[in-house]
């Protein structure tokens, strides 16, 4: 995958990527809501999934299981704010996963879409279509209608929600950038961020009173099987999860990987009602979930018929990754 990665990406390598983001990315949300759930330090979470991506990829570069290269430090200066950026939506998500449910989670982190287009618009690519504007606008009615209906509702978690969609739009615009010009591959991207975030949280964990608290009660928690086999899942995923990212990220745009993040909303929204609990169920709070849910499939198919229609985009698209 990493070397077709680094060549012109075709429709099946496209789909593939975009696909397997889809799953892992719903799949976490589940593990990590399962894990903070028991293990309230949500910082030691994020270090640790940080440092088993780190450790593989290094002793798999060491053995000859990948061609990602060593760390070059231009490279890594480069790379730097994508680090920060990525690790404050993930530091962020986590957080608001303690007093936010999977439902109404999924809700605002679908907003990310209205973010990238305002992103996109400053950053010089003009106007969204009519189409787009208004699916976004609905996705944004929804999940507002939602949240009055939510009566769990946290204005701590809400916050903490809308500011990792945030830096999630931050991330995912540097990562296409970075891809693009710098032509690194997915693994080494991953293995950049995981690397250069090691030091920054490991500041924040002693900051904010985690450690060493955390690591005792890690220690403790571990004694039971059912924990240490989610905070497990929950390593390797964090691994599948950043790899496929990156890599829908690279391959597509970072677009695409904001709807895909959209479309497995839908089967997370409804998975969240029945598992891990947390749901207060209201007519005001399903209606707004639909409404932003009939936004974010609208916006998904808005923004495909913009790309159909617009083949010359995409190809100077695919050129710029192959430089």
């Amino acid at each position: 995958m990493e070397v077709q990665a680094e060549m012109e990406p075709s429709s099946s390598i496209s789909l593939i990527s975009a696909v397997s983001y889809g799953i892992a990315s719903m799949a976490m949300v589940f593990i990590n809501k399962a894990v903070i759930m028991q293990y309230p330090h949500s910082m030691t979470v994020l270090t640790l999934q940080q440092l088993a991506t780190s450790l593989l990829i290094h002793f798999g570069r060491r053995m000859g299981y990948t061609r990602a290269k060593g760390i070059d430090m231009a490279t890594a200066k480069k790379l730097l704010p994508v680090s920060i950026f990525y690790n404050a939506n993930v530091a962020f998500a986590l957080a608001s996963l303690k007093g936010v449910n999977i439902p109404m989670y999924i809700a605002i982190k679908r907003l990310t879409p209205l973010a990238v287009l305002i992103a996109g618009y400053l950053f010089g690519k003009g106007k969204p279509t009519t189409q787009v504007a208004l699916s976004v606008l609905l996705t944004a009615a929804g999940c507002v209608i939602a949240a009055l209906g939510d009566f769990s509702f946290d204005l701590f978690g809400y916050g903490l929600a809308l500011t990792s969609v945030f830096f999630q739009t931050m991330y995912l615009v540097l990562v296409e950038k970075s891809g693009a010009e710098e032509g690194l591959s997915s693994i080494e991207i991953m293995f950049y961020n995981s690397f250069l975030s090691l030091p920054f949280l490991s500041f924040l964990i002693i900051v904010t009173g985690e450690f060493p608290n955390s690591i005792s009660l890690l220690l403790a928690k571990c004694s039971y099987l059912p924990f240490l086999v989610i905070l497990i899942l929950s390593l390797v995923m964090g691994i599948v999860l950043n790899f496929t990212m990156f890599l829908c990220t690279i391959v597509n745009s970072a677009l695409t990987t904001t709807i895909v993040g959209v479309l497995k909303g839908v089967g997370s929204t409804t998975l969240g009602f029945v598992l891990l609990g947390g749901v207060e169920v209201h007519a005001l709070n399903v209606s707004g979930l639909v409404v932003n849910t009939a936004g974010g499939v609208w916006y998904s198919y808005a923004k495909y018929r913009q790309k159909k229609a617009k083949p010359a985009k995409l190809l100077s698209d695919l050129e710029a990754h192959k430089k």
